[in-house]
Formats: structure tokens, sequence, C-alpha cells
């Protein structure tokens, strides 16, 4: 069969290289045609777009590359049609994924869709275009297959990919020599800084992260690069901080840390998962949070996937104002510190993965994609 493949983030494309990886060994005949990243690249993808170009964030970013994602939009539909696939893969990306799902309907063509959009907390209309166009829904989130029963449409909940990457092996696994091959100081403890996969995170999130730094002399703070964003992006905020850069080992440093400093989204679940105490930090532009705020309404008290699955406040988010280097150097100094609140986040970190269930949800998920 022909897939075609949608992720427009660097959690889509981790997702996605595992679907693949499991789709080929249940169709060994699989052609992928993708919009991704190095990850599905790998697993045998022709990339025709790369995520780092498509990844913006926030309603006034988006308003203002407005031009570029219609032209996106565009040239994905034409491919689509020229590549002529067996059922087209969406990977979360909405806002981009939804009007593809939409073509494709019009076009006649299967669509599955990876990661449901979070309708159950802003565009909750979503729902109906997703039941109009949508054949085959997956969901990671417990939660949301009863959302979707109640307007009479089946969901299928697969589990949590993210442990299905985020192994028992790779939970056992601490590179003894992690100091040693990073020339990092053996006796202070790691502070790991995740300052995001997007250029406007780093632009807005890391400057306020590094400067609890000489708040805690103690402890050597590590950043975890990815790759595609240039070094000069971090350079510029570094200002002889006693900080090290680490390039595509985010879960050496975090398994070799003892507290996290986390941009939202997916990287605070990992950092949940392998048990790393963490801050979660979260800037936008002022118009972009003020009309998210307007569209979740009050229902939805969190903006962290560990706080959201729990359905409770396990890690402490900070955002906007609140995101500063006084609170982060709080709360950080309490999960240093503090023994009460340590246990208590462990405690909380267990109950989170009996929420997620068991490992297999790549498996499941592409046993539902390659069955017709």
């Amino acid at each position: 069969m022909k897939y075609y493949v949608i992720a427009g983030e660097a959690s889509g494309d981790l997702l996605g290289s595992h679907l693949m990886r499991e789709i080929k060994n249940l169709d060994p005949q699989a052609d992928f045609c993708c919009w991704g990243g190095d990850l599905m690249e790998a697993e045998g993808g022709q990339i025709n777009k790369h995520y780092k170009d498509l990844a913006f964030m926030g309603f006034w970013e988006v308003a203002t590359h407005l031009r570029t994602i219609l032209k996106n939009l565009q040239v994905c539909k034409i491919e689509i049609l020229l590549y002529e696939p067996d059922v087209i893969i969406l990977i979360d990306y909405p806002g981009f994924n939804m009007r593809i799902a939409e073509f494709a309907r019009e076009n006649n063509i299967r669509v599955v869709y990876y990661v449901s959009p979070q309708i159950w907390a802003w565009k909750k209309k979503r729902i109906h275009k997703i039941i109009r166009d949508v054949d085959t829904l997956l969901t990671i989130l417990p939660f949301e297959k009863e959302i979707y029963a109640r307007h009479g449409y089946e969901a299928h909940y697969v589990g949590h990919p993210l442990l299905d990457v985020i192994t028992p092996e790779v939970l056992e696994d601490k590179t003894s020599n992690f100091r040693l091959k990073h020339n990092i100081n053996n006796v202070k403890p790691i502070i790991a800084i995740l300052p995001g996969s997007r250029t406007q995170e780093i632009k807005r999130i890391l400057p306020v992260m590094l400067q609890v730094i000489e708040q805690f002399p103690d402890c050597q703070f590590v950043i975890s690069k990815v790759k595609w964003l240039p070094q000069s992006l971090y350079d510029k905020y570094l200002k002889n901080k006693s900080v090290q850069i680490i390039e595509g080992d985010t879960y050496e440093i975090l398994k070799n840390a003892k507290a996290a400093l986390v941009t939202s989204g997916t990287a605070t679940l990992e950092t949940a998962i392998l048990n790393i105490p963490q801050v979660v930090c979260y800037k936008t532009s002022a118009l972009s949070y003020a009309i998210a705020r307007v569209l979740v309404g009050k229902s939805i008290r969190f903006i962290s996937l560990v706080n959201l699955i729990a359905n409770k406040q396990i890690v402490s988010e900070l955002l906007q104002s609140e995101c500063n280097a006084s609170a982060i150097s709080k709360e950080l100094s309490l999960l240093l510190n503090d023994s009460e609140t340590i246990s208590k986040m462990d405690a909380d970190y267990k109950e989170l993965r009996q929420i997620l269930g068991n490992s297999g949800a790549s498996r499941r998920a592409a046993e539902l994609v390659v069955k017709k």
C-alpha cells in the first residue's frame, strides 16, 4: 500500500517513525511519502517537506506566516493527487491536517488521524469536522474515546506511543560515562533545560530559564538542543553563563538530571515518564495567549500534558508573566531540596504511568491503519 504521512512537529516525527516501523512489519510492500523529519526518513519515508519549515506556534505567529501556510497546503494537495495514496495518515498538527482531511474526503481518499486534535480543550465544534472527514481516528489519551462516543463516533484508543519509545530498557540504561563523554563536572547535580523545538519558543522562554543559573551555583545546567535549529540561536542568550549545550541526546540528559525546566509540550510527558522532577514553563505573544484563553474558557485548568492526563496538578505550570526568574527559582529549589515535594511528584508520576497503560500503541495503531 501507499501511505502519505503528515507530521508538522518534532513529536509527530517521533511518533510517525514508530508507526511506520510497525506498518512495514505488517505490510512489507509499504511505500511512504511524507511531510515529517529525520526519524521518519530513517524509516524509509520520502520527505517532501521537513517539519522545521512548518512549526508555527501561536495565533499571531500563524497569522504572520499565513501566506506560507496556504502555499504549503496547496503544494501538499497537489502532491497527494500525484502520489495517489491508498491512505493518508495525519499526525496531530490539527490546523493544517484538518484541512487536508477535508480535501481527502472530497477526493475519496481514506483518512487515518493519529493523535486526536484536542477538541476537549478548545475548538469543540471541530469534532463535527472530524466525524465528517476522518475514517479512522486513533486516540492516545484514554478519556478521548468516550468523548467521541457521546457523538455516536467510534474512535480507537491505542494507548500512548511514548511508552514504545521510552521502554523499560531505556529507563534502566543510565549511561555511566555520560558526564565523561560531555566533560561535565562529576560532583554538581545536573539541571536539564528543555526550551522547546521552535524558534519562537527559544526566543521567548530560554532567556528566562537562563536567568536562574546564578541562583544555583552548585548545579550544572545543560541545555538540550535540537539539531535543526542553529547554534547561533542559542549562543546569543548565553552571555558567558555557566551552561552547557548538548545536541540530540535529550533522554540521556534527562536520565542524568536531578530536575528539569521544560517548555510545555510533549517533552513534559517524556520527562515525567523518565521520572525526572520538572517545572513547566510557557510564554507566547500576549495576543496569542489572550485569544487562546478566550477559546479555551475556564473549563481547562492545565496546559501541560502531565497535568491534563492526570486531571490534577502534578507539576507546576508557570505561564506568561508567571514565567519569570523568581518563580522558576522558587519551584526549582523545591524540586532540589524539599523531600515532600519530591516524594509527592514521584508518587504522582507512578499514577500517571498507570493511566497511560502499557506499551504497544504503535503496533495497535499500525494494525488499524493497514486494515482496509
